[in-house]
């Protein structure tokens, strides 16, 4: 059988690739890495995590763990190395980024029948093929992109600072999870309310770093992963009603909630690293190391990278895409990740899932993979496939994707519970549909 392409080794790549590969169909998989790097790749490895490390929360009752739950039924890789590589983070699952990334490429690079090329494609596959370059897309392939789907749509991303754990200040410091939900997780550093203010006013008169001439115009910056600055700039609260909220946690020192609280999250399973959460920035590196010098255990920080900003591109996927992630009126070729205008590692993810095994069932000459509205893979993709077009914009998993239920549960944990519960039911339903449909060989 001809090998299905699949260019990019990000999460949607490998995903997409993981798909293909157990559904019986041999995999190229193409990764620029390390001849050519992005302005936010560093690492060589696969599936390497550029922002937070966190995959947001785990339990059922959210609309991120449902993801999860949902991904693991459809035999997800990425899951299942997350989960391998957790480090503490309450009741989110996040991940020793390195390791992570490592084991990935490890499982992707002994795969049977995937083979990995490391090299930069700067032209459309013509079929069969799945494209997951991510929102840093090269210039030469995102050209090549635009010329086949038109203008595309650009926004401005940006990454948290993270500090080597032996040089906080631990008694400015308290340990502990937000309303005590799992172990105590993550770092906090409380400010009391002049201490906040002199900080808020140090970040909205901070020095950011320049744009580039030609990125000034298209300046825009996306409501889910906006910098700190930005945020504070919309007025003197918003922070602590933001990443700097203090509810559900309780100083030991003074023995109350304290007036506002950065918290900080480890970066691997060693404990020695932690990124603040958040802490998106595009400040100046100095201007980082002074003003976030101010938070209280912060002090003699050491800064082991600073928060930087870089754009992004997506598609107007409303007018370009099918709910199975195929690109209309082409013939076997498909987009996932984040470039899609799904928001969120786990989201770009799961569009690898769903664009793999679309691509598995059209070269196998199967109906198309399209998983019912009722579950959240299925709402993310019919989103992208058909959600406003005007003002499209990037979406992450939430609970307002999916309807509710038929009976109305006044309680929120309630009525996610059974908002959850129902979606895996549909999606098993559908998968045992599914199965009746692909050769012996494939898990589906």
């Amino acid at each position: 059988m001809t090998p299905a392409v699949v260019v990019g080794g990000g999460l949607a790549g490998c995903e997409a690739a993981w798909a293909l590969a157990n559904a019986g169909i041999p995999v190229i998989l193409y990764e620029m890495k390390p001849h050519r790097y992005s302005p936010a790749h560093h690492n060589a490895d696969l599936a390497e995590l550029v922002c937070s490390n966190s995959l947001k929360a785990a339990r059922l009752a959210s609309a991120g763990g449902l993801l999860k739950q949902e991904m693991a039924m459809q035999h997800s890789l990425l899951v299942a190395c997350a989960k391998n590589c957790a480090v503490p983070a309450g009741g989110a699952l996040a991940v020793d980024r390195e390791r992570f990334s490592a084991m990935v490429t490890e499982m992707i690079e002994n795969a049977p029948l995937i083979s990995v090329r490391r090299e930069e494609i700067t032209a459309l596959p013509e079929r069969n093929a799945v494209i997951a370059t991510g929102p840093l897309t090269s210039d030469a392939l995102a050209a090549e992109i635009e010329k086949r789907c038109g203008a595309r749509l650009s926004f401005f991303d940006a990454a948290a600072p993270v500090v080597s754990a032996e040089s906080l200040e631990m008694s400015r410091i308290f340990a502990q999870s937000r309303y005590d939900r799992g172990e105590a997780d993550y770092l906090n550093c409380p400010m009391e309310k002049d201490e906040y203010e002199a900080f808020w006013d140090a970040l909205v008169t901070a020095e950011k770093a320049p744009l580039h001439e030609h990125d000034k115009a298209a300046f825009r910056v996306y409501e889910g992963c906006m910098p700190v600055e930005v945020l504070a700039a919309r007025g003197k609260d918003t922070l602590r009603f933001g990443p700097l909220k203090p509810v559900g946690l309780h100083d030991p020192a003074t023995g109350r909630r304290p007036y506002a609280v950065v918290q900080l999250r480890k970066e691997n399973q060693a404990g020695t690293m932690y990124n603040l959460v958040g802490f998106q920035t595009h400040l100046k590196f100095g201007e980082q190391k002074r003003v976030f010098g101010m938070i209280p255990g912060l002090e003699n920080a050491e800064f082991l990278r600073y928060g930087v900003m870089h754009r992004n591109f997506f598609l107007n996927s409303p007018q370009l895409l099918e709910a199975d992630y195929s690109l209309r009126g082409a013939e076997n070729l498909f987009f996932a990740g984040q470039m899609t205008g799904v928001e969120g590692y786990m989201e770009s993810a799961a569009s690898g899932i769903v664009a793999g095994n679309s691509l598995a069932r059209r070269m196998l000459g199967k109906s198309p993979y399209i998983l019912p509205e009722t579950t959240m893979t299925g709402a993310l993709a019919a989103y992208v496939s058909r959600g406003g077009a005007a003002d499209f914009q990037p979406m992450g998993a939430n609970m307002g994707l999916l309807p509710p239920p038929e009976i109305p549960i006044r309680g929120k944990q309630e009525r996610y519970q059974a908002i959850a519960e129902k979606a895996v039911e549909c999606l098993k339903a559908a998968l045992h549909e599914l199965v009746n449909d692909m050769p012996e060989r494939s898990w589906l």
